[in-house]
């Protein structure tokens, strides 16, 4: 296996759920998709098949539901915690639909998915970010779910020294 090959991250079923939540919550937010419509096309035609010539990761179907479910659930809970979070002047209308499902999915697990470590959920939606984005866009949701972690996660995640 070559250096190229042991440097690419390639996501497991729960990681390719995720990367589903995101673009399921975006195709809703964009589309006006409906919940059970959303997650019925991604469940048969999306996750683990091929779709335009482009492989979609098999997935934890189970966990992909509970994220997007919950996050259409909680989202009167979720939304005024991210606009807190971000900087002021950006409230969370403002930012792009895909960064806003990002940053939904991650605090919606921080909140909900105690069995989940923040570490881990704050790294894996880096890597969703990174999966869309090229410029600061993973930077922020480091930055916004961090925080949020640290708040919410207050005995799991130790706070910044100053």
């Amino acid at each position: 296996m070559s250096e190229q090959e042991k440097s690419v991250r390639t996501a497991n079923k729960r990681g390719s759920a995720r990367l589903g939540a995101v673009q399921a919550l975006y195709q809703m937010d964009v589309g006006g998709t409906p919940l059970t419509e959303v997650l019925q096309e991604f469940e048969l035609y999306r996750l683990g098949k091929e779709v335009d010539e482009e492989l979609y990761l098999p997935a934890d179907y189970a966990y992909f539901r509970d994220i997007v479910s919950g996050v259409v659930r909680e989202q009167r809970t979720l939304d005024p915690l991210v606009n807190n979070a971000l900087q002021k002047g950006w409230p969370l209308a403002r930012i792009d639909q895909t960064m806003r499902a990002i940053l939904r999915c991650g605090l919606y697990e921080i909140m909900f998915r105690k069995d989940v470590p923040a570490p881990v959920i704050l790294s894996e939606y880096i890597d969703v970010a990174k999966a869309f984005f090229e410029g600061d866009e993973p930077r922020m949701v480091n930055g916004v779910l961090d925080a949020l972690a640290r708040n919410i996660r207050k005995d799991e995640v130790k706070a910044k020294t100053q």
